[in-house]
């Protein structure tokens, strides 16, 4: 042996734990999608909630992700090639999710301002209301990384407070705890917001979401483009599509379920000072067969129900459900008047909405046109070539007869 010769130099250990992709986990992560599933995962020494790198076939570098010990979804990608997903990466993303929302002229004080896999920080959702934020963390990943997370907004945005509002039961599935804690600061029971001059009250710890649903903003926008004479607001929630037609309206019939939601929407009736918009505790289904039965007639509907479909085995029960209160809708409806029906369903996706609508128009023996299709806020973007990202699907329609 040649006592000059140089010692042999270790290989640098990889800063991650590393995974392996079979072919078509590789592939799909060429496509794009940022979800590779448990089945095309070798995870070597990974451990929940790492951010690992991943490796392909002839143990070359493919990115960066989030790992899951628990769920399907094994990992939720941060970078491609030879990116690492540090916290720089994470403090940049965040940033340009701010801008990206500060830029576009959002006229209330409550939006979304990280939207997960569309900016670039999958399993990640935060919401503004006011002074406070609201995070969710949906991932092992992601929950292992909100204290840096919860440092990084308050440096960017100064909020009063942040509530974690980790009860979604996607948690479950990652093998986390459902929970509500404050992560900063102090977050009240009860958050005044405005959209576009109408004044909310919002419940951060115990409300729909996060507390309002935010995504559907821009549709109750448009929907006031067509509102006139008697209105019908079913699933009214916190009224947002009540309050945002009734300047419009001669009156507004706000229905739901909820004792909280109705008396919720009473308190922002009377806060606004408008009187035209009277809340009721019914049942939906029920209520709807009423009005038919009883012939009272709408000039304006809006149906915006909770998911009906929140996993494929419940689609073919999801469908008989909207085409009823699509089909006594439109049966309720004035000649010439407009219906808004939402489904916030991913698992209908919008070609199985339109069939559906389609049906329920036949056997209500009316022709119908659509003025408008619309989806989630630009607040909410939509990932292009994730169509798990395109959830919230809004039809404005016409009864022409």
């Amino acid at each position: 042996m040649n006592p000059r010769a140089p010692a042999p130099v270790a290989p640098d250990p990889p800063a991650h734990p590393v995974v392996h992709l079979s072919p078509r986990g590789e592939e799909r992560l060429r496509r794009g999608h940022p979800w590779i599933y448990r089945v095309d995962v070798a995870p070597g020494d990974a451990a929940a909630g790492d951010t690992v790198t991943m490796l392909g076939p002839r143990d070359r570098r493919l990115g960066e992700a989030l790992y899951s010990d628990r769920s399907q979804i094994a990992l939720r990608v941060l970078t491609r090639g030879e990116r690492v997903a540090d916290a720089a990466l994470w403090r940049a993303r965040l940033e340009a999710a701010v801008r990206f929302r500060e830029g576009l002229g959002i006229d209330a004080t409550a939006y979304r301002v990280v939207h997960g896999e569309a900016d670039l920080l999958p399993s990640l959702v935060v919401d503004r209301y006011g002074d406070w934020l609201v995070v969710q963390a949906l991932s092992q990943g992601t929950d292992r990384l909100l204290g840096e997370i919860t440092g990084w907004l308050v440096d960017l945005l100064g909020p009063r407070g942040i509530l974690a509002r980790n009860d979604p039961r996607v948690r479950q599935l990652e093998g986390l705890d459902q929970s509500v804690e404050v992560l900063h600061g102090d977050v009240p029971g009860s958050i005044e917001i405005v959209e576009r001059g109408v004044r909310y009250e919002v419940d951060p710890w115990k409300g729909q979401k996060t507390g309002l649903f935010l995504d559907q903003r821009e549709n109750r926008e448009a929907a006031a483009r067509y509102a006139r004479g008697r209105v019908l607001d079913a699933f009214s929630y916190n009224g947002g599509f009540a309050f945002a037609l009734a300047p419009h309206a001669d009156e507004v019939v706000a229905l739901d379920i909820s004792a909280d939601a109705v008396a919720r929407i009473a308190r922002n009736a009377e806060v606004n000072g408008i009187r035209t918009v009277v809340a009721r505790e019914v049942n939906v289904f029920d209520e709807l067969r009423h009005f038919e039965r009883s012939g009272d007639r709408f000039d304006t509907i809006v149906l915006d129900p909770p998911a009906f479909a929140k996993n494929k085995a419940s689609v073919p029960k999801a469908i008989s459900g909207y085409k009823d209160i699509n089909l006594r809708a439109l049966r309720i409806l004035a000649p010439g008047g407009t219906l808004v029906t939402c489904s916030c369903s991913y698992n209908v996706d919008e070609a199985l909405f339109l069939d559906i609508l389609q049906d329920a128009a036949a056997d209500a023996r009316t022709p119908v046109t659509i003025l408008e299709r619309r989806m989630q806020g630009r607040d909410h973007p939509v990932l292009v070539g994730v169509p798990e990202t395109y959830y919230l699907k809004c039809l404005i329609l016409r009864k022409l007869e």
